[in-house]
């Protein structure tokens, strides 16, 4: 795991650390305009030495596919100099016009000039977001650059004006189910998984003009929400997790249930027109000497379907992994049921039973909470400290400025959220962190006088950096932490299981803990343990880290090829995956019309 220590300085540009001031009579406009012309000359002079006098020495420069046809992060003059070296010139950078600009403080003593402009390269369309800081001369310089890539030039997204504005007298229901079934043609894209990730990446790619196929083994497109365990609901709020095309009404609960998502996702499905084989799963996948990949498909009706396609997406998410179970001693000695979480549906299941819940992270707390609002006995083991934050606090303080009520418009949100670099954030977020800690101390000195064990994150960095390394870690209290603290759900923290029993488990401390349930809420492995089952040995030899950040703080293998050419990995929250489907469909295209550039790729740890 990449920590802070690898990459960046350890403190923020604070108005102490710069030595600076901000003037009373600040012009934002002027900053902004002086910047954007003097960017836009140096760009167009390819004077790298000229960009790099416009950025402070310990500036960040996050790159979203518009320089590096790669996800890229540089810090510091030196590898600055080095991308804008290598890349500058290839990319054709031009037509650089400033968009807004704003004051934009975090407090008193963190402030930037925030702005967007508008560039182009050879083939695309993009957008920079720069976040400036006043230094000691007076001076505004760039402490954070981002460039992202919104548009190939000459394919843009088949939307509004460009819509098709022929009639269909008739013809629509016969043509889609000529388009769904593909008889006698193929996908251009197989998409394995019809979870978000995968509906909208086929979204994205429709509206470019790529066809192609979702791939998904439950009966209803929702189903990996529908049946999940009653208890699940979205921690993330509605204005987070649009989808794109179709964001959710005004109406919306700021915190989706899960089968209400699950309805949405299989309306959604169905209202973008997106082409969905359910009951089906590919049997085998292998790529010929051109690339080309051959990929059987076995229905729900029991027949099988060949296909050659371009590119496979695998968009299964993180439970693309098998349940991870504890090999605890004993287990042929324990007369009670075992299951992993993902087994769990409800605890109206298990009335009148002791059920013991083995992890204390999300599912883990979901799935005490529902036994402990159904008034049965439940213990939770927690084997390691969590990261806790109250979700009617702690969520706002993360989402207010940008995915709020009134907030920004989402693709502006997009925009200004993804061009800031993971590890900055995690600076930043050790200040966010102990606010939100601040405003919680009642519920984690509750927490702790029960028993259980919390922590600030990585480095004290609080909610996210565990969302990008571990893929959980963490607990946003939506009911179970007061259950916890007024003894509903009784914990068990301190001490390692040693082994079943005939009833439960002994501790190594000695304790003996009843059960007649046990409920594994232990994570799943590695999610490129499914691609590998289905690709030729010597391709799922070259399959890369998926997830966890790399030496940059950029994410591993997930939204760009995975060790083949078109063989593709996307996965994350519905944020996450609004934003990246985009991405990943630009490349697509790109691919497909033989316009994408060589990638400008940072080394890769296997």
């Amino acid at each position: 795991m990449t920590t802070i220590e690898s990459l960046g300085p350890k403190t923020l540009p604070t108005l102490d650390k710069l030595k600076a001031s901000v003037p009373d009579n600040l012009d934002v406009q002027k900053v902004a305009n002086d910047f954007v012309n003097s960017f836009a000359k140096a760009v167009k002079a390819n004077d790298v030495s000229g960009i790099l006098s416009l950025l402070h020495p310990d500036a960040w420069w996050r790159d979203t596919l518009a320089l590096t046809w790669d996800l890229r992060t540089f810090q510091g003059h030196a590898n600055i100099k080095q991308f804008l070296t290598d890349r500058l010139a290839l990319s054709k950078m031009s037509g650089i016009k400033l968009l807004d600009a704003k004051f934009a403080p975090e407090g008193n003593d963190l402030v930037w000039i925030l702005l967007r402009f508008k560039f182009e390269t050879d083939v695309a369309l993009g957008t920079g977001v720069v976040r400036m800081v006043p230094v000691s001369t007076g001076e505004w310089k760039v402490y954070l650059m981002g460039t992202i890539m919104d548009d190939l030039k000459d394919y843009p997204e088949q939307l509004g004006p460009r819509r098709n504005l022929n009639p269909s007298h008739g013809e629509w229901a016969g043509d889609r189910q000529k388009e769904r079934e593909f008889s006698g043609t193929n996908p251009e894209v197989l998409i394995i998984g019809g979870g978000h990730g995968g509906l909208m990446t086929a979204a994205r790619l429709k509206h470019l003009g790529v066809s192609n196929l979702i791939i998904e083994k439950h009966p209803r497109i929702g189903d990996q929400w529908r049946l999940r365990y009653d208890a699940l609901c979205l921690h993330d709020p509605v204005w987070y997790d649009h989808l794109p095309y179709m964001p959710f009404p005004e109406y919306w609960p700021t915190y989706t249930p899960a089968p209400k998502l699950a309805d949405w996702l299989e309306s959604y499905a169905k209202n973008m027109e997106l082409n969905v084989w359910n009951s089906s799963q590919p049997t085998e996948i292998k790529q010929d000497s051109n690339n080309k990949w051959h990929v059987k498909v076995k229905r729900g009706d029991g027949t099988t379907r060949s296909f050659i396609v371009d590119h496979v997406v695998f968009a299964l998410g993180f439970g693309a992994g098998k349940g991870i179970v504890p090999n605890f001693k004993g287990r042929e000695n324990f007369r009670g049921q075992v299951m992993h979480s993902g087994e769990f549906t409800s605890a109206k299941d298990y009335i009148g039973k002791k059920v013991v819940v083995v992890g204390a992270c999300t599912s883990g707390h979901d799935i005490a909470y529902d036994c402990g609002a159904e008034g049965l006995d439940v213990t939770m083991i927690q084997r390691s400290s969590t990261y806790i934050m109250s979700i009617s606090k702690g969520m706002m303080r993360h989402m207010q400025t940008l995915y709020w009520e009134g907030g920004p418009p989402t693709a502006v949100s997009d925009q200004i959220n993804n061009t800031i670099p993971y590890l900055f954030d995690k600076v930043k977020a050790v200040r966010l962190a102990n606010a939100i800690a601040e405003e919680d101390k009642e519920l984690l000195a509750g927490l702790k006088k029960a028993g259980f064990r919390t922590n600030m994150g990585p480095e004290g960095s609080g909610l996210w950096n565990l969302v990008l390394t571990k893929g959980g870690g963490y607990y946003f209290d939506t009911g179970a932490s007061p259950m916890i603290i007024d003894g509903r759900i009784k914990v068990k923290s301190g001490s390692e299981i040693d082994h079943y029993t005939q009833d439960g488990f002994k501790m190594k401390d000695g304790a003996e803990i009843k059960a007649d349930v046990v409920i594994l809420a232990t994570g799943y492995g590695d999610v490129r343990d499914v691609v590998r089952e289905l690709v030729d040995p010597k391709i799922a030899k070259k399959i890369v880290p998926i997830w966890d950040l790399n030496e940059e703080g950029e994410l591993n293998g997930t939204y760009r090829e995975i060790g083949a050419p078109g063989l593709w990995y996307t996965m994350g929250n519905l944020a996450m995956a609004r934003f990246y489907s985009k991405e990943v469909a630009l490349q697509i295209k790109a691919k497909q019309v033989g316009i994408f550039g060589k990638r400008y790729s940072a080394p890769i740890k296997m």
